[in-house]
């Protein structure tokens, strides 16, 4: 290996032509950026969404609707799934938030709400945030306990 013979890595540079460098390099003066202006200037960013001016698109369009920051999100979670999972001998014992969770059901900030879809065979004792009244109606015909957290 000699001096004239070293090369960088390939993909390692980019540019055949290095702008700035001087009248002689071709890309000179300005470096391909024009005269005068904002954009010929370093530092230069555009804010996201600017239009030269212009009142911009997410500004010009009707705002509608309303979000409730108090909105307490509840994960729904069926009893024909419960069941389900009973069966399939997934589910042993009583039924928790831990035990959905272990069961890809829940993550640890969901809030649970037993829903009525199906039916329970079996009597077991099942811990939620919520349940609906029909949810509740078919645990108990089953055997079983609704506790509310």
């Amino acid at each position: 290996m000699k001096l004239n013979s070293m090369q960088p890595a390939t993909g390692s540079t980019h540019n055949s032509k290095r702008i700035g460098r001087g009248q002689g390099s071709g890309k000179g003066g300005t470096s391909t950026k024009g005269h005068k202006g904002q954009k010929s200037r370093s530092g230069y960013s555009q804010k996201i969404g600017f239009e030269g001016g212009q009142m911009p698109l997410q500004r010009r369009l009707p705002k509608f609707g309303f979000n409730n920051v108090n909105r307490k999100e509840f994960r729904g979670i069926n009893l024909d799934t419960i069941q389900n999972l009973i069966d399939t001998k997934d589910i042993k014992g009583d039924i928790t938030k831990e035990v959905l969770m272990e069961n890809g059901l829940v993550t640890k900030n969901d809030l649970v709400k037993i829903m009525g879809r199906g039916e329970l065979k079996s009597s077991v004792s099942i811990s939620a945030d919520k349940f609906t009244k029909s949810a509740e109606e078919l645990i108990s015909k089953a055997g079983g306990k609704a506790i509310t957290l």
